[in-house]
């Protein structure tokens, strides 16, 4: 088991942050958009991928944390030494589904 940061034991040390297979660019955007980009981008990934994710705007180090939470996702924290504030986590088999239009909303369910 790695180390894990002082002040948040979900969260591993900095310099344990993995290599990215996957790198999606949300410099500029508010992190809805963020959000879809990189529901977008991830989608058929496979379980494991390490997605870094480029994220100027402010409230990404809450919100990409938070939608890993929501999705299960495992967010493995910022990235550092990066030019910009860029973030990691890695895709899981059974996350849950969004929607492709409201990342923060589970995608509804297949009609019956």
């Amino acid at each position: 088991m790695s180390p894990t940061s002082p002040t948040n034991p979900e969260v591993p040390e900095v310099s344990e942050v993995p290599e990215p297979d996957l790198t999606v660019d949300g410099t500029g955007l508010l992190c809805v958009t963020l959000l879809l980009r990189l529901r977008k981008q991830i989608d058929g990934a496979a379980p494991g991928t390490v997605v870094h994710v480029i994220a100027t705007d402010p409230a990404a180090p809450l919100d990409l944390p938070a939608w890993c939470h929501m999705t299960g996702h495992h967010y493995l924290g910022p990235v550092p030494g990066a030019e910009q504030p860029v973030f990691a986590l890695r895709l899981v088999a059974d996350a849950l589904s969004t929607r492709a239009d409201a990342p923060w909303h589970p995608a509804a369910p297949p009609a019956v």
